[in-house]
């Protein structure tokens, strides 16, 4: 396989998916890679982070040394309280998400659909623990669902697929899939490139995922996915949340 690209860190891609982050947002960040994002909002914008297990308004990860395991996330993570913040019951963070009060969720996945359908909760393995979670609340509650993962399993094999083949936890809910190599969207006509990583072309991401991808509606690709990611996106999606 040609590799005259790089694919994205972990850090770097959550720098990636905090650029499309909008002022004033309500976000929920999934258990995993997508806590991750947290620590790479961008200065002076004003998002409103929530934990499933009754938190509002978190701030970054703590400085090492500075841990307060009364105070963590959904993923038992500790974390930070930003001056503002809030503490309730569980029924009312779950009354938050699915009520429609959230703006985006981030979730890690195990597979997404070209049409948006969304496995993360099990592979369906033989004696796999359940493990789903608020999956299900945040994914159909949000009014969008962003999916943060690599987009090849440790076998090479592409976590985009035409039909999801491990248990369902939504359908037709994700929006956005931002991959290590490329960001996606989930249309009702299969997907569409948003952009990738240097190097990297559409046909060559058709070959990897097996699946037809539009071209972007932007230009062509985003050089600017280098490891600095230095330049903000052509576009924010700052009106309509649908």
């Amino acid at each position: 396989m040609n590799m005259d690209y790089q694919a994205l860190t972990k850090d770097q891609l959550a720098a990636r998916v905090a650029q499309d982050i909008f002022d004033g947002a309500v976000v929920n960040l999934g258990i995993g890679q997508p806590t991750l994002v947290a620590n790479h909002l961008p200065a002076g914008l004003e998002v409103v982070l929530h934990s499933e297990n009754g938190i509002l308004g978190m701030g970054p990860a703590p400085a090492p040394g500075q841990e307060d395991y009364d105070l963590i996330n959904a993923g038992k993570q500790p974390v930070t309280l930003l001056p503002g913040g809030a503490f309730f019951h569980h029924a009312d963070s779950f009354a938050m998400m699915r009520g429609g009060h959230l703006d985006i969720c981030v979730l890690g996945a195990f597979q997404v659909s070209t049409t948006g359908d969304l496995a993360n909760w099990s592979t369906g393995a033989p004696g796999a623990i359940p493990a789903v979670g608020g999956a299900m609340d945040l994914a159909i509650g949000a009014k969008q669902t962003w999916v943060m993962m690599d987009l090849l399993t440790k076998q090479g094999e592409s976590k985009l697929v035409a039909q999801c083949s491990y248990p369902l936890t939504g359908l037709a809910c994700v929006k956005r899939v931002y991959t290590d190599l490329a960001t996606f969207a989930c249309t009702p006509n299969g997907l569409q490139l948003i952009d990738a990583v240097e190097g990297l072309s559409r046909e060559a991401l058709e070959r990897m995922v097996g699946l037809p991808i539009a071209p972007a509606i932007a230009p062509a690709l985003a050089p600017a996915l280098a490891p600095a990611l230095a330049n903000p996106p052509t576009a924010r999606e700052t009106g309509s949340h649908e």
